[in-house]
This record gives structure tokens, C-alpha cells and sequence, in this order.
């Protein structure tokens, strides 16, 4: 009779972990570059055998039984985000396939697509709070100013004419082999220079959160979990019913 309640439960903490994955969308959705996450449950199932012989140990499958839902992995969805003009001089988009690559102080390298950059205060490319951006030979960029011009393929001019290096997009032959974060970074092996890359100056690409999917899959959601969360109640109240009422008769 308990065996509701693993249902029940399973209902609960799926919704939850859920409502965390959406409010994390939600919370990033004016972060530039930022990639939309899904979470995904599997049914984990129970399954009984019976063992046909001593010696041999073969065994034949008689049933099985699904109690809960487990965490099974959480998608990101790599689309395309819409580029909006900034007219900043330090702001880059890219079109297509790729990461920007930046180099944290202890040496790590994260992968980004957002283009939100500034100076440190030696001069070089750098992500405010991350780390420094790397060219397409894995090298920091030293600019010192940011009065430049850029072409489509990331490549940074100075005022002269004077080519001051170029932006690295890096390209993962395994998209999903990739780990992220809350806000919106990745790492993982693997990552190669991209020959020719798209690059937009002076834009940023916006996230690619739904907005409305994201309330709508919220709402549903929280339904579903003060949904669970009532039934396991008189659930409860029907098993203390059970031990003390019946068990008197």
C-alpha cells in the first residue's frame, strides 16, 4: 500500500528540479549568448527475474515495475540567439557554429557565446569577472584601446590600419559532451579553431530563451507539483486510517 508514495515523491522532486531548470532560463534571459537548458527525466524500472537453473545462471525476465522518475540528463539547446546592435565598440556576435574562448587566471579555459567584452588593466581582451579572450592560436589579445575597427572573420584592426590580432571561435565536434554552468559557460576537450568563422561587430547575440514556453512550462510545472504534494497528503491520512482504524477491528 506504501508503494503510492513513491510515486508521489518522484512526481515532486521532478517538478522541483524542473522549476530550478526553468527559473535558471528565466533568470538569464537578458544574458547575452546565454543557451536555453530542458530538463529530461527517465523512468527508472524495477525489474524482477527468475533464475532457470543452478549451473548455468540464465535468467529470464518476469516483470517489471516503475516507481519513480530519475534524473536522466539536462539538454542545452545550441540555436542560433537573435544579434542586437550595441554600437559598442567592445561587443561581438557570432553567426553560426562556435565558442569564444576565455582563459580564467588559473589557466582554464571556458567556452562562451557571449560577446559582452572589455580592457583590463593592462590592455587585453578580457570578460569582465572570467578571464582573458584568447585569439585563434590559443593567445591573449592585447588591444589597449578600443577605438578599432573589425572585419566579419574577427580579425581587429587598430586605427592605422595595424592588424592587433583575431577573435578565436572555436568549434566541438560533440556538442554534448559539454558542461555548463548557471551562467551560461561551457567546458570540455576537444575544442578547435574554426577557419573562417562569422563574427558581428558591435553586437551581441541575445539569449535564445523562450520566454512564454518558459512561463508556460512554469506554470504547469507548479500545478503539477501542489498537485502531488495534496494527493500525498490524504494519502498519508488514508494510511493512518489504515494502521488505526482497521487495525482495531
Amino acid at each position: 500500500m506504501f508503494k503510492g508514495f513513491y510515486n508521489l515523491t518522484s512526481s515532486m522532486v521532478t517538478h522541483q528540479r524542473n522549476l530550478n531548470v526553468v527559473g535558471n532560463n528565466m533568470v538569464n534571459i537578458s544574458t547575452a549568448g546565454f543557451k536555453e537548458s530542458r530538463y529530461i527525466a527517465s523512468t527508472f524500472d524495477d525489474v524482477m527475474y527468475t533464475r532457470v537453473g543452478n549451473k548455468e545462471k540464465e535468467y529470464t525476465d518476469i516483470g517489471r515495475q516503475s516507481y519513480i522518475r530519475a534524473n536522466s540528463e539536462i539538454h542545452v539547446t545550441f540555436d542560433q540567439g537573435i544579434p542586437e546592435p550595441t554600437n559598442i565598440p567592445l561587443d561581438f556576435a557570432i553567426i553560426g557554429d562556435g565558442f569564444f574562448a576565455i582563459q580564467q587566471e588559473g589557466g582554464d579555459t571556458v567556452y562562451t557565446r557571449s560577446g559582452s567584452f572589455s580592457l583590463d588593466e593592462e590592455g587585453y581582451l578580457c570578460f569582465p569577472g572570467v578571464g582573458r579572450v584568447l585569439d585563434s592560436e590559443g593567445e591573449t589579445i592585447l588591444l589597449s584601446t578600443d577605438k578599432l575597427d573589425v572585419d566579419d572573420q574577427g580579425n581587429i584592426y587598430a586605427e592605422n590600419g595595424g592588424l592587433l590580432g583575431q577573435l578565436g571561435v572555436y568549434g566541438f565536434e560533440d556538442l554534448e559532451q559539454l558542461e555548463h554552468d548557471d551562467q551560461g559557460f561551457f567546458t570540455g576537450e576537444g575544442a578547435e579553431a574554426i577557419d573562417r568563422p562569422t563574427v558581428l561587430w558591435k553586437y551581441v547575440e541575445r539569449s535564445n530563451v523562450d520566454m512564454i514556453r518558459q512561463m508556460t512550462e512554469m506554470l504547469t510545472s507548479q500545478r503539477a507539483f501542489q498537485s502531488a504534494a495534496s494527493v500525498s497528503k490524504m494519502y498519508d491520512e488514508l494510511m493512518g486510517h489504515s494502521a488505526s482504524d482497521i487495525g482495531r477491528m
